[in-house]
C-alpha cells in the first residue's frame, strides 16, 4: 500500500522519539488514509484518500 493521498498527496512525516534521557529513534507519522470508492476520471475505482479531502469534499465518492 502506498502511504499517500491520491487526491493531496500527502505521505509520512519523519522525526525522532524522545525518550526522558532524551535519546532519540527515529519514527514516522502516518497520514490518515482511507480506501474508498470514488468517480476518478469519470469511472469508479478505489483509491486511498485521506480523510481531510474526504472531508472538505475534494473528491465525490462513488455508490
Amino acid at each position: 500500500m502506498s502511504r499517500r493521498c491520491a487526491v493531496c498527496g500527502k505521505e509520512h512525516g519523519t522525526g525522532h522519539n524522545v525518550s526522558h534521557s532524551e535519546r532519540k529513534t527515529k519514527r514516522r507519522w502516518l497520514p490518515n488514509l482511507q480506501r474508498v470508492r470514488v468517480v476518478w476520471n469519470g469511472s469508479r475505482r478505489r483509491v486511498y484518500v485521506c480523510t481531510r479531502c474526504l472531508r472538505s469534499g475534494k473528491v465525490e465518492r462513488a455508490v
